[in-house]
């Protein structure tokens, strides 16, 4: 995994517009919105900035980047978030790359809070998160609306690992 660069706008703006990828997410964000989360995510993070980690994950034996992950640090809790091409679903990539997250963020960075927020319904994101570890800590119904439908939040955590 490597940090966002110019040269992934396209990968970015394809995660962003695919049906298969936002259906359970978000409702499709214009061309300009799109535009703006790609270059907040741009510049080099560090533990004390305000944007996003952002990470693309790359299939080692092909040089093929296939989707995103990382985190926006909040109070000292890392709100995690992955997306991830569609022909790369229920294989393993998001646990991978989210456990691989997690040890970098909690060894080096010394993050010991981490966070997710999951759309009702979004089963296979829930399962990733339970594989690295995290755990219902709520459920706030109505919280999100997606295609003019009401969706409860499901709100995962994972507290005070040791570094």
């Amino acid at each position: 995994m490597t940090q966002i660069a110019d040269n992934d706008w396209e990968l970015f703006e394809s995660l962003y517009r695919d049906p298969a990828v936002i259906s359970l997410c978000f409702d499709e964000p214009s061309a300009f919105e799109i535009k703006e989360k790609f270059e907040s995510r741009l510049p080099m993070w560090s533990k004390t900035s305000e944007n996003w980690l952002c990470l693309t994950m790359t299939v080692r034996e092909t040089g093929e980047k296939i989707g995103i992950t990382g985190f926006q640090l909040i109070d000292g809790v890392a709100n995690v978030g992955y997306l991830i091409l569609p022909q790369y679903h229920g294989l393993g990539f998001g646990t991978e790359s989210l456990k691989a997250l997690i040890n970098w963020a909690s060894n080096e960075q010394a993050i010991t809070e981490f966070s997710a927020v999951v759309t009702e319904g979004n089963v296979g994101s829930e399962k990733v998160l339970v594989k690295c570890g995290f755990f219902l800590k709520t459920v706030v119904p109505n919280a999100y609306e997606i295609g003019g439908k009401l969706y409860a939040d499901h709100i995962y955590c994972i507290e005070n690992i040791v570094t």
